[in-house]
C-alpha cells in the first residue's frame, strides 16, 4: 500500500525575513506567523517626540531600525517594530531606573492608556517599504504603593515600555484589554501576517 506524500508547504512569496530585533518577546511572537527567519539586533536610535502623532512616532522608529539592518541585507525583507505607550497621547518609553518606573506606574494607575507598534517591512533591493501600526486599549488596576512595590520586585521593568510587561504577572497591574493582545506584548501577530501575505510576489 502507497502512503499519499505529505502536502507541499506552500513556498513564501516574500524574500528571506530578518527581524531587526533582539527582543525574546518578540522572537516568539513572530515564530507564530513564520517558521523560520533570522535575527539581527537593530542599533538605531529611537526618538521620543511628543509633538509627533503616536502612530507615526511609532513607525518612524520601526523604519530606522528596520533601514540599519537592510543596508548590511538588502536582499532580505527586514521587520522593524517599536512599541510604546501612551497615555493623554504621550509617549512613556522604558524607564531610566526604578524611580521613573514607579512614577510611571503611579501614573498608569486606574487609567486606560494606548499600547502602540509600528512596524516596517523593508526590502532595500526591492525598494519596498510597508508601514503600519496597531493601538490596543488597556485598563490598568488602581495600584497602591505597595502593589507598584510588589510588581516591581517581580518584573525586571527597565526594559519596558511604561514600566509594565503584560505577560508577565500582568494581572496584578492590568484589569482589561480592549484589542490585539500580542500588540501589547510587541508585535501584533494577525498584522503582520497579514502584510507578508500581501507582499509583492517577485516578478518571473
Amino acid at each position: 500500500m502507497t502512503l499519499p506524500m505529505p502536502p507541499t508547504p506552500p513556498t513564501p512569496q516574500h524574500p528571506p525575513v530578518i527581524l531587526a530585533s533582539q527582543s525574546p518577546r518578540r522572537r516568539q511572537l513572530l515564530r507564530e506567523v513564520l517558521p523560520d527567519f533570522n535575527v539581527v539586533e537593530s542599533n538605531a536610535t529611537e526618538l521620543s517626540d511628543p509633538t509627533m502623532a503616536p502612530r507615526r512616532l511609532c513607525e518612524v522608529n520601526a523604519e530606522r531600525k528596520a533601514w540599519l539592518v537592510a543596508q548590511r541585507y538588502p536582499d532580505h525583507l527586514v521587520l522593524g517594530a517599536d512599541t510604546l505607550v501612551f497615555l493623554d497621547e504621550l509617549p512613556l518609553g522604558k524607564p531610566a531606573d526604578l524611580a521613573e518606573a514607579r512614577s510611571m506606574l503611579e501614573r498608569l494607575s486606574g487609567r486606560v492608556h494606548q499600547v502602540i507598534t509600528g512596524v516596517a517591512l523593508v526590502h532595500r533591493s526591492g525598494a519596498r517599504v510597508r508601514l503600519f501600526s496597531e493601538a490596543t486599549r488597556v485598563r490598568f488596576r488602581t495600584l497602591g504603593a505597595d502593589a507598584i512595590t510588589e510588581y516591581l520586585s517581580l518584573v525586571h521593568v527597565l526594559d519596558k515600555a511604561g514600566a509594565y510587561a503584560v505577560q508577565e504577572h500582568g494581572h496584578l497591574v492590568v484589569e482589561a484589554v480592549e484589542g490585539s493582545y500580542s500588540n501589547v506584548v510587541g508585535l501584533p501577530v494577525e498584522a503582520v501576517r497579514e502584510a507578508l501575505a500581501a507582499w509583492p510576489k517577485p516578478e518571473s
